[in-house]
């Protein structure tokens, strides 16, 4: 009787030990557990903060040559402006034409190659878009103002490529006459704002839309 007493409480004992070191090993593998998620969900993290990174620095990428472009053409003492079709370089009709037609002047050419230079530069494709102020016009050549706008670009176009090397592929002449106004028509300053040819260069996004 003894003898079952006595063996009673050591094996108690025994089984809770081996239960005691049960619970230290779940307590471990939970641990090594946690440890693995934190340090999967911080990768996670890591990761997905870079993508982010990149994304975020993927339009300052693409608008980079635009803005390189820009750069040049102040150096060169040209004004351009950003718009969401692209750099835009205005230049008036007064330099480049003669009033009524579609003869590029002698004066313009100095300027027109300083553009073509910077044009060289970068890969985007250029439209040149011819406006007029509201004044009807009616002569031999041409019926109206929107006629004169686009021969104005064509004229352009043609100096562009065959003047200075630009390939064609890269140009597109366009005219909007007198629906394009920067200023008003009903002043002598506003009607010689409007009279102008634009050279933009299109940015991705707009390029796009002409493949």
């Amino acid at each position: 009787m003894r003898a079952c007493e006595s063996r009673g409480p050591a094996w108690i004992r025994n089984g809770s030990t081996g239960r005691d070191r049960w619970m230290a090993s779940y307590m471990d593998v939970v641990t090594i557990l946690l440890i693995l998620f934190a340090g999967l969900s911080a990768q996670s993290s890591t990761v997905n903060a870079r993508q982010s990174d990149r994304e975020e620095a993927q339009p300052a990428k693409s608008a980079s040559p635009l803005l390189h472009a820009q750069e040049r053409l102040r150096a060169q003492g040209l004004d351009s402006r950003m718009e969401r079709r692209g750099l835009v370089i205005a230049l008036p009709q007064a330099i480049l034409f003669p009033s009524g037609e579609d003869r590029i002047s002698a004066q313009a050419v100095p300027i027109v190659s300083r553009v073509a230079e910077v044009l060289k530069t970068i890969p985007n494709r250029v439209l040149l878009v011819g406006h007029s102020d509201a004044v009807p016009i009616h002569n031999r050549r041409f019926r109206n103002n929107w006629e004169l706008s686009a021969a104005r670009s064509m004229r352009l176009l043609e100096m562009f490529s065959t003047g200075f090397g630009i390939p064609e592929s890269r140009l597109v002449a366009a005219s909007y006459g007198s629906h394009g106004p920067r200023d008003t028509n009903d002043t002598a300053d506003g009607r010689a704002e409007n009279r102008r040819v634009e050279i933009v260069i299109l940015g991705d996004s707009i390029e796009a839309a002409f493949e």
